[in-house]
């Protein structure tokens, strides 16, 4: 197809026209145009399309799609940077019959026009949604012809006669021959091609289908379905019966008095409604929604209902799996698998806090807590490097520079309709740490110094914006604070009542962004930057220790201040014993369940482990009582919860507003487990040095894990028989590797398969 440049199809889309025309706004668009080919289908060598939108579109060719994508052009920040997608249709093109190219696009609401945010917010970019394409024909001689929106299109609507993220999708099939609409085409003025960028990370896509486990009759008499795994997706149909029939699904993640638990939802009504067309059997699919359910319930159903009638279908941005393991204990195997889940249903085109209720929206606390393991499962390369871009520009167009507590911020004053209590808010410790502490992850995991570059004036805008913050103590310690979000003791409606002193929490939050920051300057040769960086970090270091660390004690002597004092650097490494056998006690006073939230989750385990208290971490990972990160699994979860206790003991939902059973934050154990119970680590960004180090510890008796990184694939096997401890590692050939026995031994290896005991 030639050497192409972002220059050459930015060049084509400016001459193409952003169409749009006025519908009901419950209704997606159908834009379509039919094109004599110059040529003969033989003698294409070469098609290309360049598309975007305001909204979200579907674009076919010839009837068939042009792409396996869903929800493109995905979300991103769209006041600065909208991207559009390029695909390869050469074959598609060629195949067809006929000489005419038929092209067509379903274009929907989106996150751009969705009504989107906390309930009655309904945070809108704007009120056009629309199509510019530009279809690239390159013939077998050299000739070109382009294919590309303009008002000579056709406009009309379709099937899907109402449409929303949050409340579901309404399909009529007796409308898919020819039975909508006819609108007139006109020209967009709200899409300026000026911040069109090329699509950074693939698109949303269809992965896997779950076939129900179980239909049954609720008490009430509803017809209720569980497929056996709380999923984010969509349920496709295939029914037949008198035309007008209406087939409606509710969705749900739990079950409450064995009737569907959709309290959480809040204002989202995730109910699809489906209308036979009476033609015979009807396929239904809903992709201008998606719900995050384990159950759903079904009613106008034509007939007798089969588990052959319907499936669920599973939708996510295309990132790779990584990451396997195994080990002796089921739960932490279920832990593992809820965590991979998580991800899986919160990684749809932005890293969101949760995929159910009235918000789904990019949390930066989420994902700060979260990357790491984030980056252990799957490929998250470019996908978190598309958000942090994002992140980047939120902060740079913020009046004061604060990076926002979500990317892509919608809920602006000026994209709102009801305000919000919270938008008046300063920078958050934790959430807008985000800035540094994802890239941290991201270059741990992959050693990519080209993007460690571009994500650097992000951290830097953080930095900045903070140090006014700062008291006169050189704390961060004024203002209100997220903090340690979700303690498990804080009451259900005030989950920002945290036992950790907020101040303690923001100051050491800070303290490790200043030190990856000076860590990046130094990785990029600014010499100059990165002085100035390590100054900030030594007069934070030494105001936390004169304010919060005296006799032993860090302030407010929780489990999370000394997780974090401990694992960012703030105490000389004699102090860390006592801090860990503090932190030992605390755990062990509180039976070894969890005490900490958002801030403290990921480093708790961390804090034991490398300070001589594997055991303590052990029991603590181990604990079936509430709060627990195994007490969910106990109730039947097979995803993270947002709350330690979102399902109570006795089967009842949480009382708070706020409870959400698909929400990976508190899941960050996992890469504990991964770099410490498997014991893949790297010893450098990007695995060029891999450090083998499993920590064996009670009630794990056995460990099987691979990793498939940057350099190749790393495996880990490891058995305890008694005192005995035999590990089986293999690392990619040519890669230098410490392997660190239980003993206290270390080994240098170079590639291979290698057997040690201990």
């Amino acid at each position: 197809m030639g050497t192409t440049t972002v220059a050459d199809d930015l060049a084509l889309l400016r001459d193409a026209t952003f169409i749009t025309a006025d519908a009901d706004r419950g209704a997606a668009l159908v834009l379509r145009t039919t094109t004599r080919l110059d040529q003969p289908r033989s003698e294409v060598s070469s098609a290309v399309v360049l598309s975007t939108g305001l909204g979200i579109y579907e674009l076919s060719l010839d009837g068939a799609p042009a792409s396996e994508d869903l929800f493109a052009p995905g979300w991103t920040s769209y006041e600065w940077r909208l991207q559009y997608q390029r695909y390869d249709v050469t074959e598609q093109v060629r195949a067809g019959a006929g000489e005419e190219l038929a092209v067509s696009a379903l274009v929907g609401n989106g996150w751009y026009r969705g009504d989107f945010g906390f309930g009655d917010s309904n945070s809108n970019y704007g009120e056009e949604i629309g199509l510019l394409a530009a279809i690239q024909i390159t013939y077998a001689d050299g000739a070109t012809q382009v294919i590309a929106t303009s008002t000579d299109w056709e406009a009309s609507t379709g099937d899907v006669v109402e449409h929303s993220i949050y409340h579901g999708q309404r399909i009529d099939a007796r409308l898919r021959s020819g039975g909508g609409t006819a609108l007139q085409v006109r020209a967009g003025s709200e899409l300026d091609t000026d911040r069109l960028t090329p699509q950074v990370a693939e698109g949303v896509r269809r992965h896997e289908v779950i076939a129900p486990q179980k239909i049954w009759t609720s008490p009430s008499g509803k017809t209720l379905i569980d497929f056996g795994q709380n999923l984010v997706g969509w349920i496709r149909v295939r029914a037949g019966g008198p035309a007008g029939t209406e087939i409606v699904l509710r969705h749900a993640e739990v079950l409450e008095n064995d009737e569907l638990g959709v309290r959480p939802l809040r204002a989202a009504r995730a109910t699809d409604t489906f209308v036979l067309s009476g033609t015979g059997v009807d396929t239904f699919e809903p992709t201008f929604t998606f719900h995050g359910f384990r159950y759903a319930e079904v009613s106008g159903w034509p007939g007798e209902l089969s588990a052959e009638d319907l499936e669920a279908v599973v939708v996510h941005s295309a990132i790779r799996p990584t990451f396997d393991f195994e080990c002796s204990e089921p739960m932490v195997n279920q832990l593992v698998h809820n965590s991979v889940w998580g991800q899986k249903g919160n990684f749809l085109a932005v890293p969101t806090d949760c995929p159910q209720r009235d918000e789904r929206l990019g949390w930066t606390g989420d994902i700060a807590a979260y990357a790491a393991t984030s980056a252990f499962q799957f490929d998250v390369a470019d996908f978190l490097h598309n958000w942090l871009l994002d992140l980047a520009e939120e902060g740079k167009h913020d009046e004061h520079g604060y990076i926002p507590v979500i990317v892509p911020n919608n809920l602006k004053p000026n994209l709102i309709q009801k305000p919000l209590p919270f938008l008046d808010m300063a920078s958050q410790a934790v959430w807008a740490d985000a800035a540094a502490w994802v890239p941290e992850a991201l270059w741990n995991a992959y050693g990519d110094r080209e993007r460690l570059a571009a994500h650097y004036p992000g951290m830097v805008g953080h930095v900045e914006s903070v140090i006014p913050l700062l008291s006169e103590t050189g704390l961060w310690d004024q203002g209100f604070q997220l903090a340690d979000w979700l303690d498990p003791d804080a009451p259900p409606d005030d989950p920002a009542a945290a036992k950790a002193d907020t101040g303690v929490v923001a100051t050491a939050s800070f303290y490790r962004s200043v030190m990856f920051t000076a860590r990046t300057a130094r990785e990029l040769g600014l010499d100059e930057d990165a002085a100035r960086w390590e100054a900030l970090a030594q007069r934070l270091r030494a105001a936390f220790r004169e304010h919060y660390v005296a006799d032993q004690r860090v302030t407010s002597d929780c489990a999370t201040v000394y997780a974090l004092a401990i694992c960012f650097g703030l105490l000389e490494e004699e102090e860390n014993a006592w801090a860990a056998d503090r932190l030992a006690e605390l755990v062990a006073e509180r039976d070894y369940r969890v005490t900490t939230g958002f801030a403290g989750t990921p480093f708790v385990t961390w804090a034991l482990s490398e300070h001589g208290h594997a055991d303590v971490a052990y029991k603590l990972l181990l604990e079936r009582g509430c709060p627990s990160w195994l007490y969910p699994i106990t109730m039947g979860a097979t995803t993270i919860w947002e709350r330690w206790d979102s399902m109570l003991p006795d089967g009842s939902i949480n009382p708070g507003e706020m409870t959400s059973f698909n929400h990976y934050a508190l899941g960050a154990v996992a890469d504990w487990i991964y770099q410490v119970v498997a014991g893949i680590r790297p010893a450098e960004p990007g695995y060029r040095r891999i450090r083998i180090q499993p920590v064996p510890g009670e009630g794990i008796d056995w460990v099987r894990a691979g990793y498939d990184s940057r350099v190749g694939r790393i495996e880990t096997s490891w058995r305890t028989d008694g005192d005995a401890f035999t590990l089986e590692i293999t690392t990619p050939e040519g890669v230098p590797a410490d392997v660190v026995l239980p003993d206290g031994t270390t080994h240098e290896v170079t590639g291979g398969t290698h057997t040690f005991t201990a």
